[in-house]
């Protein structure tokens, strides 16, 4: 939204989930409504497979499911392990639809000073772990050569 969103409804149709806790992920269905295209971003440092989403994750575009470590890079950074920001960190370089740059000015806007330019340097490494080459926990499709 261009506006400020203030609502606290169930949203039941989404283009991006970004899973903060990851002990949730199987005691509801986090992934209701999710678009067939949609992303999902998950804080963790365990891979799709372990985390026991590895087939569930096939049914979404290679590269649209991904983990995060974004408490660790919370904690190398902030000392805490709170990783919200880091998590739209690894949105804005997972989708595209949010600059880092425009992260990090709205981070600095919220939290003035050492504060905020810590909070831009967790954005940023999250930015740059997510557009590392993912590691591939299911082959990509077959190549026919001619």
């Amino acid at each position: 939204s261009d506006r400020e969103i203030r609502l606290r409804e169930p949203i039941t149709r989404s283009d991006a989930v970004l899973v903060q806790d990851p002990t949730l992920l199987h005691q509801s269905d986090l992934f209701q409504g999710l678009s067939p295209s949609g992303y999902v971003l998950i804080n963790s440092q365990r891979g799709l497979a372990q985390l026991g989403l590895q087939e569930w994750s096939e049914r979404l575009p290679l590269g649209h499911v991904r983990v995060l470590p974004a408490a660790e890079i919370a904690r190398q950074l902030l000392d805490k392990p709170l990783p919200n920001i880091a998590l739209c960190g690894g949105f804005a370089a997972l989708t595209g639809q949010l600059s880092l740059a425009a992260l990090q000015s709205a981070v600095r806007e919220r939290f003035p000073g050492e504060l905020g330019e810590r909070n831009a340097a967790v954005a940023a490494a999250a930015h740059a772990h997510l557009l590392s080459p993912p590691v591939v926990e299911r082959s990509p499709e077959p190549c026919l050569a001619r």
